[in-house]
């Protein structure tokens, strides 16, 4: 790298004297560059050895394949050259921000706990995979990532919970005033529709503002043809619910800035929008789910239905399954009550089982806003396929869900206090990202 260095200065050395020119500073041109120069080094600043040396600690090439490989592998579209630059740049910029709060944790003396660390990576294993939580080392290094990163990215999370609750939580004071007028206007807004989000928040002043829309809009590009929104969020946001996916839980538009406010009010469950300028940076979101503000949600209705099921030999061709498959949807549609459902096993040899007490937020969403729609005794259309069975669910009963109460006093208290936290989080890593020394490679 010296030589290089060397080599790039040869010719400023051997310049004669006399060809050597200086600008005069003026209202134009205030540095008083001359109008031809030559760029010595790479035209793009972004474009070089993606490494650098924290206060310290190196972070290598490596470092940064294996957690882009964390969220291209948890994407369903195919990643540009361009794009993966891109994502590796900013890749590159998280793990500064999250080796100053591992940096910040052990500097106060109060580092993640290795013990927590390995519990919670466990817990992810056995979430995605059930009774072998073993495979989750060999998945990780078959998509080209490893346990080593994931678990670093688990210990910058946890560290930086240890920091805020020394240095911000302590100091974030809520009075018993707030929380009921926040419990007064709940009420008065029963029955208004209340929003639950998932959010990408990027912070942005003015000098970068151009930069983080930029990459606000790649980012949605990314999502909008099939990326992830839980790994983009969990990458690059910089709002508190990165840690759970960028999912904020309900919340009325009241509580919004106004630019998000409008965008949610004209969304439908599972839409996404975004970059939305709002104060302090922009913002990506999508729609989780939206309820009515202490209101009964109908997906907690508890139902009761039959399970009525055929199932097809192997070999079966399509041309019989099908007629078999119109022969089911036809007797089925002539049932009229639950009492009829048990001829089905004599009439087309069928299987028929009682399911009860089962919530409808069980089902998966398309049945759920089918059988919400039914009267007892009415079937949902066939689904499944030759090769699984064909089935119908028939509703028998339906008890009602009781409205909502209004949310406590700490819960309310707690909310309040998270976005309090939120924004002086942010503000303790600008001055952390400020006060270190960061040598590039």
């Amino acid at each position: 790298m010296a030589l290089a260095a060397i080599a790039s200065l040869a010719p400023i050395v051997d310049t004669p004297a006399h060809a050597q020119t200086t600008a005069v500073p003026t209202s134009n041109n205030p540095l008083g560059i001359p109008e031809n120069f030559t760029i010595l080094g790479s035209e793009n600043p972004d474009n070089r050895a993606a490494t650098a040396i924290v206060n310290g600690y190196v972070i290598t090439g490596t470092d940064i394949d294996q957690r882009v490989a964390l969220i291209t592998n948890a994407s369903d579209a195919e990643v540009s050259d361009a794009e993966l630059q891109r994502l590796r740049q900013q890749v590159f910029r998280n793990l500064i921000d999250e080796t100053l709060k591992i940096q910040a944790a052990v500097a106060q003396e109060i580092p993640a706990d290795r013990g927590q660390v390995e519990q919670t990576y466990q817990q992810l294993a056995a979430q995605n995979f059930g009774q072998n939580p073993e495979r989750m080392d060999e998945y990780l290094a078959a998509i080209g990532s490893s346990p080593t990163a994931l678990k670093r990215q688990i210990e910058g999370e946890l560290a930086w919970e240890n920091v805020l609750r020394r240095n911000i939580t302590p100091f974030v004071n809520v009075s018993a005033e707030e929380v009921n007028e926040v419990l007064r206007r709940l009420e008065e807004a029963r029955g208004t529709d209340e929003y639950r989000l998932g959010e990408i928040y990027m912070n942005a002043t003015i000098e970068n503002r151009e930069a983080v829309l930029q990459n606000m809009q790649r980012v949605m590009q990314q999502l909008e043809q099939g990326g992830s929104f839980v790994a983009y969020a969990r990458q690059f946001s910089e709002a508190t619910t990165a840690v759970v996916g960028g999912d904020t839980g309900f919340l009325r538009l009241e509580t919004l800035p106004a630019a998000m406010a409008n965008a949610v009010r004209q969304m439908q469950p599972g839409q996404l929008v975004g970059p939305i300028e709002i104060p302090g940076g922009f913002t990506i979101i999508y729609l989780i789910d939206k309820q009515q503000v202490l209101g009964a949600d109908p997906r907690d209705a508890i139902l009761s239905l039959k399970q009525i099921s055929i199932a097809f030999p192997q070999g079966t061709s399509d041309e019989d399954a099908n007629a078999e498959i119109e022969r089911f949807a036809n007797f089925v549609g002539a049932l009229r009550s639950c009492s009829d459902a048990e001829s089905a096993q004599e009439a087309l040899g069928a299987t028929v089982v009682a399911n009860d007490e089962i919530q409808a937020s069980q089902l998966p969403e398309q049945l759920q806003n089918i059988l919400l729609g039914l009267q007892v005794g009415q079937t949902t259309p066939p689904f499944g396929s030759a090769a699984d069975g064909v089935r119908v669910l028939m509703l028998c009963g339906r008890e009602e869900p009781e409205d909502a109460g209004a949310p406590t006093f700490d819960s309310v208290m707690r909310q309040i206090e998270e976005e309090r936290i939120n924004k002086r989080a942010q503000r303790y890593l600008r001055d952390l990202r400020n006060d270190a020394y960061i040598e590039y490679n």
